[in-house]
């Protein structure tokens, strides 16, 4: 199957629409960042980038043109810029000033690992250590791990299951822990949709 990945660019011009694929299916490996809308935090795709801008294939609908978004790579950068177009899922981003795309494609690999895209979240989680089973509060999660607040003093690297309202139960390792909370990676990743359904289902079960 052909592979389709994030397309960097050095142009000074924000990513054009691109015409809808009609052959091929594609395996899409595309970069994941947040995206800060008014006051809420989102998870997107970054399809291309460029010193000017970035396609982006959004999860949620109801942009509009001119308005303003704040996006954050995995690495935790943050670009600022204006909805330049809109053609859903796919949103155009002009940045307000042009980035770096050489200084973003040479981190040093021996450098810090980036951190995924952390969504803030509040629900109910249960985690199994053993044969022991102990509640907390999830504060926020990504697709490769999540935080807790629980009162447990978890012993680092120990080797757990995870498992939140909704969501498959995650064989997981505790990273660490600080002042009763708790840094937990799963084994695998999660897929990102179904990320994106959880979170979907979370907010619509809060606002209800």
């Amino acid at each position: 199957m052909p592979v389709e990945t994030t397309l960097y660019s050095l142009s000074g011009a924000a990513p054009s629409p691109e015409e809808r694929r009609t052959g091929d299916r594609h395996l899409t490996l595309f970069r994941v960042g947040t995206m800060l809308v008014e006051d809420r935090r989102e998870l997107c795709l970054i399809k291309n980038i460029s010193a000017g801008g970035a396609m982006l294939r959004l999860y949620t609908g109801g942009l509009r043109i001119g308005q303003r978004l704040k996006v954050e790579l995995k690495y935790g950068q943050p670009l600022e810029g204006k909805v330049a177009w809109v053609r859903e899922p796919n949103v155009g981003l002009e940045f307000d000033r042009t980035i770096d795309v050489i200084a973003m494609l040479s981190q040093s690999e021996d450098g810090p690992r980036p951190r995924m895209p952390r969504i803030e979240t509040s629900s109910f989680v249960t985690i199994r250590e053993g044969a022991s089973i102990f509640r907390g509060r999830a504060c926020d999660i990504s697709q490769g791990g999540v935080k807790v607040e629980t009162p447990v003093l978890f012993a680092r690297n120990a080797e757990v299951v995870v498992a939140l309202p909704g969501l498959p139960a995650q064989p997981a390792v505790v990273r660490w822990t600080d002042d009763g909370f708790a840094g937990i990676t799963f084994n695998r990743l999660l897929p990102l949709p179904m990320l994106i359904e959880w979170l979907r289902n979370q907010r619509e079960s809060r606002a209800a």
